[in-house]
């Protein structure tokens, strides 16, 4: 069951260890490559600021951008900003995202989020933790996947192996760290066809393309190759 204010709690942890993290950055880092083809620091901590409030936007009842044309224009315009200024950005936007999380709701009700997608709004929270764990780790500053809280780790691996669960160009697949295991990709009469082995940090990087699986042991075929997010 979905605990949305443990999830809002564990944002503000996260949050405050990114901040903690990124104030130890200067000017000159902040426009360094990150580890998202294209984007440099300042993109990602433009993108984190942005997507608070466009989470705030979904839990308030309107759009969640105007439109994604417009979504990449404000991440390109913040992107140059000093490092001062997005500090503050992202701690003023994760505190209008705590605020609206804080509001009494209905958070079973359903909510709408980009390109129609749609949601219980108890599962907001748990969104933004996603975006604001690993894009730290997409900063390439010394926070890893393997530094990311397990009970995070193991959530966003179930989640990631649901949303391929059913995909018609993804093989029938079981995952698992030796502990525990997932199933994802097209169902199968028999079981699946290929078992993926890995520790949580490599399969959750697989998973979230932030990793190339080469860490991971594959049998029953190759490594299968996973549709974008």
């Amino acid at each position: 069951m979905i605990d949305h204010a443990h999830d809002l709690a564990s944002v503000r942890d996260a949050t405050e260890r990114l901040l903690t993290a990124v104030g130890k950055l200067d000017n000159a880092s902040v426009t360094h490559p990150s580890r998202l083809p294209g984007w440099s620091r300042g993109h990602v901590l433009a993108h984190l600021a942005r997507n608070a409030d466009a989470l705030v936007n979904v839990l308030e009842g309107r759009p969640m951008y105007v439109s994604g044309e417009a979504r990449d224009a404000d991440i390109e315009r913040d992107a140059p900003r000093g490092l001062d200024v997005q500090l503050a950005d992202l701690r003023e936007s994760a505190a209008r995202f705590q605020e609206a999380g804080d509001t009494p709701a209905d958070w079973a009700r359903t909510v709408e989020l980009r390109n129609g997608v749609t949601d219980s709004a108890s599962r907001v929270p748990f969104r933004r933790w996603v975006e604001v764990e690993l894009h730290h780790v997409d900063l390439g500053i010394g926070y890893e996947l393997e530094d990311l809280p397990a009970d995070f780790t193991e959530r966003e691996i179930d989640f990631l192996a649901d949303r391929f669960a059913g995909h018609p160009n993804v093989p029938p697949t079981r995952l698992t760290d030796g502990t525990r295991a997932w199933r994802t990709g097209r169902d199968a009469e028999g079981g699946p066809e290929v078992t993926v082995t890995g520790s949580p940090a490599d399969l959750l990087g697989w998973l979230a393309g932030r990793r190339t699986g080469a860490a991971l042991t594959v049998d029953g075929g190759p490594l299968p190759a996973l549709p974008p997010l």
